[in-house]
């Protein structure tokens, strides 16, 4: 009768054994392979170890051979060569991504799934196949704009710098106003969520107006100073800096990151900076308002509050807005800047190399 070597496994190697063999985040592939090695090791049979696994004997014979011969490794991958082969060759995977990439159907602006495998002759669901293995989506689109504006490295590394390394003594607050915001009421009520259903709202909506939120984030703990106005003037905008001084220590500096909107340059508003020499302003670059991360807060604000909310009247509005930042101030998140300056720069060098190329080659 032919007796299976008996593995040896080292006590390091023992350690880990036991603890694959019993882990929950462990494939459970390789808890099961680790099982087989602990029962060898104490000596069992194959026979005896598919017995208790409820396995073959040929699988506790090839792992405990494996293990053998490779130690820890041969329990961890694979051996080449295994699992279904590909039913088409590199050269077909090439051909549909460069379809994909190269060229759009007569009637569409992007292939789909189906429409590319009814081209190719293939099935839908190796082009989909294909598709995931390369993270090709056509129909996925991202808007962008690169900045031209002639002095953006200078304004890109001021507004960075007070990111990455604020002045001593100064509070830096990212402001902007949110134009426009609108007390949308449904003409129908909608459904509540429940179990395996979907809220409901409806598509249309009846307006009751607007106000414009005018906000200040603070870099250094998150807080926010907002305030509401019906419209976005440089009037409005001289009420909301004189809040912004009223709410500030008067003993600190403030360095104020904002666009380039003509409000915020309003000769009126350059005549009362020039009286209030504690505020500097710092504007992003034309066209980069993601520099501003106030922009990142609006979009909190947009997502779980005002989406899908139901205002039936401004006030209304303006009361949930102003609950909102209450609450936000509260348990205030902190955003943290990580890019740096040059590194930007550098991807928006590539942007602008590629897009003259694309420019060059209409």
């Amino acid at each position: 009768m032919r007796i299976a070597p008996r593995p040896t496994p080292s006590s390091e190697d023992q350690t880990w054994l036991r603890k694959q063999a019993v882990s929950a985040v462990a494939p459970q592939r390789l808890a099961e392979r680790c099982r087989i090695i602990l029962r060898a090791a104490e000596g069992q049979t194959n026979e005896e170890i598919a017995q208790t696994l409820k396995m073959t004997r040929q699988k506790v014979a090839r792992w405990r051979a494996r293990y053998l011969q490779a130690g820890r490794a041969g329990l961890e991958h694979d051996a080449p060569g295994r699992g279904r082969k590909p039913a088409y060759g590199p050269e077909v995977r090439a051909l549909i991504v460069d379809r994909t990439l190269r060229s759009k159907p007569p009637l569409a602006t992007q292939w789909s799934v189906r429409t590319l495998a009814k081209a190719l002759d293939l099935s839908f669901s190796t082009v989909a196949r294909v598709w995931r293995a390369h993270g090709l989506k056509p129909h996925l689109v991202r808007t962008f704009k690169v900045s031209n504006d002639p002095r953006f490295a200078e304004k890109l590394e001021d507004v960075v710098g007070l990111y990455l390394n604020a002045p001593e003594h100064a509070i830096v607050l990212c402001c902007d106003e949110k134009s426009q915001v609108q007390a949308l009421d449904r003409t129908q009520p909608g459904l509540p969520l429940k179990k395996g259903r979907a809220g409901t709202m409806t598509h249309d909506y009846v307006r009751h107006g607007t106000t414009t939120l005018f906000a200040a984030l603070n870099v250094a703990d998150g807080t926010l100073i907002g305030q509401c106005h019906d419209r976005h003037r440089h009037q409005e905008w001289l009420k909301f800096l004189q809040l912004i001084d009223a709410q500030t220590p008067a003993d600190r500096e403030l360095h104020l990151i904002l666009d380039n909107y003509a409000t915020h340059k309003h000769p009126k508003v350059q005549k009362w900076i020039a009286k209030h020499p504690r505020f500097h302003l710092h504007f992003t670059p034309t066209s980069a308002s993601w520099l501003n991360m106030v922009e990142r807060f609006f979009r909190d604000l947009t997502v779980n509050r005002l989406r899908r909310g139901v205002f039936h009247s401004v006030p209304e509005l303006i009361a949930a807005l102003e609950k909102y930042i209450a609450q936000h101030n509260k348990e205030p998140k902190l955003f943290i800047w990580t890019a740096k300056a040059q590194d930007i720069l550098a991807k928006v060098a590539r942007a602008r190399k590629k897009l003259s190329r694309k420019q060059s080659s209409r």
